[in-house]
């Protein structure tokens, strides 16, 4: 038998984590790595912060797991955090982002089917290059022809528009349409921001149609901007959002918010989870948002944004025939490579200890831990530095 026992669909590396302090992670061998991955943004407070753990362990002496068909005090005060620090109305818990995207599409299309509404909208408008998970659905809502192949037929229900060009999406509008879908800031796609005149016309469009505004927060919410959600930058709230990754800090964790008109269609029996919502997982969302959510750590995430971005600047001078520009928000950064990325990423994380993470549109991303201290960005463009000067791009074919 030559499969391996964890199933090969990742192309696993040969860093093999045991161990995390702060912002590194520690490999079996012993190998220290500065962390500027953080699990593709979901370990936010780093990987040994105490309220986190306290709160987990606290909560696993009492309670991991009830059924939903209970209350929960435990989800309650989560839910009821994030209701009063967002536009939201109201909570539905998932154990990840693709969960939380699938409930955000199905509250989009409820809202139509309700008694109220217009029963034939069922299409959501999303755009190119984004990525909103790997079940069914949201690879469905993604017009990536390698996350498809293997898995037709498609889902129907989803129509294509160019990210960030309101015309395109408002050429393929019609009586079917029921919303759309959209990353603020595209992770995947390259850590590219929406312009604010693009947000704020897909806002319009809903508002003069009737239709709903789904933001895609999974990997640019939970203070990664050094706002609470990115919304937050363009002064436009949506009706729908689905949140995870840095909610839960590392413990498994989703989250799809609601204004009260836009989960009219959301009533008892239409949608559910066994783990979703479970105390041991409201344990760490509660730690991680009495952590984050407040004045003075999104001041500190803009301030050491604002110094790495520009060290970053004066940096990729040095480099122009390796290095483009730099983009994104808060610690959610990207450098554009004049080169493809990933032999780059590669080259950091195995000759100089560093983990990034590569991403599209030939971009490096950087997602640090948002706890992250002087030491830990002087060491990054160290490892920077010394992997940039050492490295050489591999000849196009």
């Amino acid at each position: 038998m030559s499969i391996t026992p964890l199933m090969p669909v990742y192309p696993r590396c040969g860093v093999r984590p045991v161990k995390g302090e702060h912002c590194h992670l520690i490999d079996e061998d012993g190998t220290r790595y500065l962390d500027f991955a953080s699990g593709i943004a979901v370990n936010l407070l780093g990987h040994s912060h105490p309220g986190l753990i306290g709160a987990i362990q606290k909560q696993a002496e009492t309670l991991m797991h009830v059924s939903n068909l209970y209350g929960s005090p435990q989800g309650e005060e989560l839910a009821q955090r994030l209701v009063d620090k967002t536009f939201a109305d109201t909570v539905f818990f998932t154990n990840s982002g693709a969960e939380a995207v699938e409930a955000g599409i199905k509250t989009a299309r409820a809202y139509h089917q309700h008694a109220d509404g217009d029963s034939n909208r069922t299409e959501l408008i999303t755009f190119s290059n984004a990525f909103h998970g790997r079940t069914m659905a949201t690879i469905s809502a993604s017009n990536q022809t390698k996350m498809h192949t293997g898995f037709h037929p498609m889902l129907e229900g989803f129509k294509y528009a160019e990210f960030d060009d309101l015309d395109s999406a408002k050429v393929l509008m019609s009586d079917k349409t029921a919303g759309f879908l959209v990353e603020p800031i595209q992770g995947e796609g390259g850590i590219r921001p929406a312009s604010d005149a693009f947000i704020q016309g897909l806002r319009d469009l809903c508002d003069e149609h009737d239709l709903m505004l789904v933001f895609d927060e999974v990997q640019c919410g939970v203070a990664r901007t050094g706002k609470l959600y990115a919304y937050e930058h363009y002064g436009v709230a949506p009706d729908i959002m689905a949140s995870a990754k840095g909610i839960g800090g590392g413990f498994p964790l989703g989250a799809c918010l609601a204004t009260e008109k836009a989960a009219r269609g959301m009533t008892f029996g239409t949608h559910g989870s066994t783990y979703g919502g479970n105390p041991l997982a409201m344990a760490a969302g509660n730690a991680v948002m009495e952590a984050v959510a407040n004045d003075e750590f999104l001041a500190s995430v803009n301030e050491k944004s604002d110094r790495i971005r520009a060290r970053l600047e004066q940096f990729i001078g040095n480099y122009p025939e390796l290095f483009d520009f730099v983009r994104g928000k808060g610690l959610m950064l990207g450098i554009r490579m004049k080169v493809e990325s990933r032999p780059f990423f590669v080259h950091l994380r195995d000759n100089h200890d560093l983990l990034t993470v590569a991403a599209g549109d030939q971009t490096l991303r950087l997602l640090p831990p948002l706890v992250i201290g002087d030491a830990e960005i002087d060491e990054f463009f160290e490892k920077l530095s010394a992997g940039a000067a050492s490295f050489e791009a591999p000849e196009s074919a």
